[in-house]
């Protein structure tokens, strides 16, 4: 049985797109909650100065909460050195930087430019290696702007190519924009593989915008893609990306996933049972999937035991 990380980016991609800053007891709830339905990779937050995303302000105190819940991931996301040096110091397990392939996002939510990211992406490369940290970096805008636009899959490849050699370890494909479709990232996936490696080429970060992320999931695991980001009740998206709503339900992927006999680990009645922590800490936030509404179907269990 193929075994499919699924890596929970809620508590960080979906809080940092709303308003309302989630109590960090709700957050930590969350969190073990997750952990205790068998996911097994959280993104608890981001290391970036509270004046830009308040609701990241508690991050460090996520960490070493998360850091003790026993076979579980701790992830942040970092903007720069700066914030790679903090996470480093909170204790993470694994971080990651997003690195927009549109210059235009790029400016617009780090305020860096393609040779000052690759610089940083080095910089930060280094801290990792010095704590013992895996370091990801995310190639966001990958398939498409929308400020630029269309996004060519060879300058998507080179620029991947020269975050390697700055000292990335491992690759996500990120669909900021929700642009993404089925045949584009067969393309991309095998382009981007083809140039760094299949052992770095692992992770899509899909959002569900335009109504196609699950088919880009499927899309994903027949090019052999074994990590998926999602997002509690579909919360989230880019604040600096303009109609970038809707990420990967994290229920949707996981019920599609189980049912197709592929090894999650993750049990569906406990992980939807999750819902009613951001319910009642988020009220009036809406909730996107659609397994919530509709329920698993009736076969389901027998599925899981086939």
């Amino acid at each position: 049985m193929t075994e499919i990380l699924v890596s929970e980016v809620g508590p960080r991609d979906g809080l940092q797109s709303i308003k309302r800053i989630m109590p960090l007891e709700a957050k930590k709830r969350w969190i073990a909650a997750e952990a205790a339905a068998g996911v097994r990779e959280i993104e608890v937050g981001s290391f970036v100065p509270p004046s830009l995303l308040p609701q990241m302000a508690d991050t460090a105190d996520l960490v070493a909460f998360a850091r003790g819940i026993e076979g579980l991931k701790v992830v942040a996301l970092v903007p720069n050195a700066k914030g790679a040096a903090r996470a480093a110091e909170a204790g993470v397990h694994a971080m990651s930087i997003p690195f927009s392939m549109s210059e235009t996002h790029s400016l617009k939510n780090l305020r860096k430019d393609h040779p000052a990211m690759l610089a940083e992406i080095a910089a930060v490369a280094e801290i990792a290696r010095e704590a013992g940290i895996h370091f990801a970096v995310g190639l966001s805008t990958a398939f498409g702007c929308t400020m630029e636009g269309a996004i060519s899959e060879d300058k998507v490849v080179r620029l991947a190519e020269q975050a390697a050699e700055a000292g990335a370890q491992e690759f996500s494909l990120s669909d900021t924009t929700g642009y993404a479709d089925p045949a584009q990232v067969r393309r991309l996936v095998r382009k981007v593989r083809a140039a760094v490696g299949a052992d770095k080429m692992t992770t899509l970060h899909l959002h569900n915008t335009r109504g196609l992320g699950l088919a880009n999931v499927v899309a994903g695991l027949e090019e052999g893609i074994t990590t998926f980001d999602a997002s509690l009740g579909g919360l989230g998206g880019c604040p600096f990306a303009p109609g970038a709503s809707g990420n990967l339900v994290t229920e949707d992927l996981v019920l599609m996933l189980n049912a197709m006999g592929l090894k999650t680990g993750i049990d569906l009645d406990r992980l939807l049972a999750v819902r009613q922590i951001l319910a009642e800490a988020l009220p009036g936030e809406p909730l996107y999937g659609f397994t919530p509404d509709a329920g698993p179907m009736l076969d389901y269990k027998q599925r899981l035991a086939a």
